[in-house]
C-alpha cells in the first residue's frame, strides 16, 4: 500500500511540474501585435541563430539590428548537455530573456555601381566564447562584421573635496568658504573641485581632518558590443551565407557565384576557394 501511495504521489508531483502545451503562432516580429496593426518592415526578423550550448539566441532584423537573448531556466536545472547525459525528462519549456541589442549595419550607397546596400541582416553566426565574452559574426549583402559582447562595470569616481567648513581662503577677501567649493571664481580662488592645494588656500593649524581622496567605485554592470573586425570588398554579388569552421579561427562567406575563406584576425584579405562565375555571363543560366 505504501508503494502505491508513493507512486501516486510521484505522479501527482510530475503532473504538477509539467508545463501545459504551447500554443504556436507564426510571428516574424517581437512583441504582441494587435489585430490589424501594421508591422514596420525594419522590425521583421531576417536571421536567427542559437549558439553551440543553446543558452544564447541571436536574431537580426531588416533594420540592421542584432538582438541577443539569454536562457534563464538553464541556471536552475543545469546545462542541457548534462541533463541529457542524466536522462533527465524535460518537463519545462525553454525560457529566454532579453540580454542586449546593438546596431550592426547601416544603409549604404555604392557610388561606383549606383547600388543601394540595405542594412538588412542576412545571417548571424556565433563564434567561440572566451574570457566571459560572446563573439559573433553578422552580415548584410556586402559587409561582414565581427562583434564582441562583453559585460563591463560602470565606473564612477566618488566626489573628491575637502570639508567646506575647514577651508580658509587667503585670496577671497580673507573670509572662509562655508558654501562648499565653487567653480570659476573671478579672483581664481578655486577654479575646480580638484584645485584645493593652490597658492590661494592655506591649511588650518593641524591640517584637514576630513580630507577625502577620489575613489573609483563600480555600482552596476552593462553589456557593451564592440565591432572588432570588418570584412568588406570581397564579394561582387550579395552575400547569402556565412559559416564558422571547427578550428575557431576561420570562416567562409558565400554569394551566388563565389565562396571565400577568411581568417578572423585578418580583415584585409580573403582566399577564393570556389568560383563558378563563367567567362561569359550569358552562360550563367546553363550552370
Amino acid at each position: 500500500m505504501s508503494g502505491d501511495s508513493d507512486e501516486d504521489e510521484g505522479r501527482a508531483v510530475a503532473s504538477s511540474t509539467i508545463s501545459p502545451p504551447l500554443d504556436w503562432k507564426f510571428s516574424q516580429v517581437f512583441g504582441e501585435r494587435m489585430v490589424g496593426e501594421e508591422v514596420q518592415e525594419v522590425d521583421i526578423i531576417s536571421a536567427i541563430e542559437f549558439d553551440k550550448s543553446g543558452d544564447h539566441l541571436a536574431t537580426g532584423d531588416r533594420g540592421g539590428r542584432v538582438v541577443l537573448f539569454e536562457r534563464t531556466d538553464a541556471r536552475t536545472h543545469g546545462s542541457r548537455k548534462d541533463l541529457e547525459r542524466q536522462d533527465y525528462q524535460f518537463s519545462r519549456h525553454a525560457e529566454f530573456r532579453y540580454k542586449t541589442e546593438f546596431q550592426s549595419h547601416e544603409p549604404e550607397f555604392d557610388y561606383l555601381k549606383s547600388l543601394e546596400i540595405e542594412e538588412k541582416i542576412n545571417k548571424v553566426r556565433w563564434c567561440q566564447a572566451a574570457n566571459g565574452a560572446l563573439f559573433l559574426l553578422s552580415t548584410n549583402d556586402k559587409t561582414i562584421k565581427y562583434w564582441k559582447v562583453q559585460e563591463k562595470k560602470v565606473k564612477q569616481v566618488s566626489e573628491m573635496n575637502l570639508d567646506a567648513s575647514m577651508i580658509v581662503g587667503n585670496g577671497c577677501n580673507g573670509t572662509s568658504t562655508t558654501s562648499g567649493p565653487r567653480l570659476g571664481l573671478s579672483n581664481g580662488c578655486a577654479r575646480s573641485n580638484f584645485n584645493y592645494l593652490s597658492n590661494d588656500l592655506s591649511f588650518p593649524p593641524g591640517g584637514f581632518p576630513s580630507l577625502r581622496l577620489p575613489v573609483v567605485t563600480s555600482q552596476e554592470k552593462s553589456l557593451v558590443a564592440r565591432c572588432g573586425r570588418i570584412y568588406a570588398h570581397a564579394h561582387d554579388y550579395h552575400i547569402n551565407s556565412i559559416s564558422n569552421n571547427s578550428d575557431g579561427e576561420t570562416f567562409i562567406s558565400a554569394d551566388d557565384l563565389r565562396i571565400n575563406l577568411w581568417n578572423l584576425e585578418i580583415s584585409t584579405q580573403s582566399f577564393n576557394i570556389v568560383d563558378v562565375k563563367p567567362t561569359n555571363m550569358e552562360d550563367l543560366t546553363g550552370i
